[in-house]
């Protein structure tokens, strides 16, 4: 999905329209085993050019929060989460959600996922939704899933 600019789209790996009792919620889901959140937005971030720079303060906006944001976060969850409020508005849903599906014994890089939902004022408890309300009014949802390790072999 385009997020709007001259930089790479957004490539959730599952995206859902989901309907819970009168509410629809577009939810977009972040499959990992092992591999960590690519880079920290200090990483991410170094020298940046002007489109750089518009584009990671279009994506603290659209999840509200703070431009610039801490350095030591990952930038795939800002980008991630901000794909999940841009899909609920285009698709004009009540709420979105951004949920982690997690295959690794080990829940590896839980820990970097707990650093950003705290940017929200949020804890992260697997198998546990927490929203926080955006600025525009819509909910927005994180969730952490642990899914079962014996679908990684054939």
């Amino acid at each position: 999905m385009s997020l709007g600019d001259a930089g790479r789209d957004s490539q959730t790996d599952v995206f859902a329209l989901v309907k819970s009792k009168n509410k629809t919620i577009a939810v977009a889901v972040e499959g990992k085993v092992n591999e960590s959140f690519g880079p920290t937005i200090r990483d991410w971030y170094l020298d940046p050019s002007p489109g750089k720079q518009k584009r990671l303060e279009f994506l603290c906006g659209k999840i509200g929060v703070t431009f610039p944001p801490p350095d030591d976060l990952h930038y795939q969850l800002f980008h991630r989460t901000a794909s999940a409020v841009l899909e609920a508005e285009r698709f004009k849903t009540d709420e979105a959600a951004m949920i982690v599906h997690s295959f690794s014994p080990d829940n590896k890089w839980l820990d970097a996922y707990a650093a950003f939902l705290d940017l929200f004022g949020l804890e992260a408890n697997p198998g546990q939704l927490v929203g926080k309300t955006l600025p525009s009014g819509r909910t927005l949802y994180f969730g952490w899933a642990e899914g079962n390790p014996r679908f990684l072999t054939a």
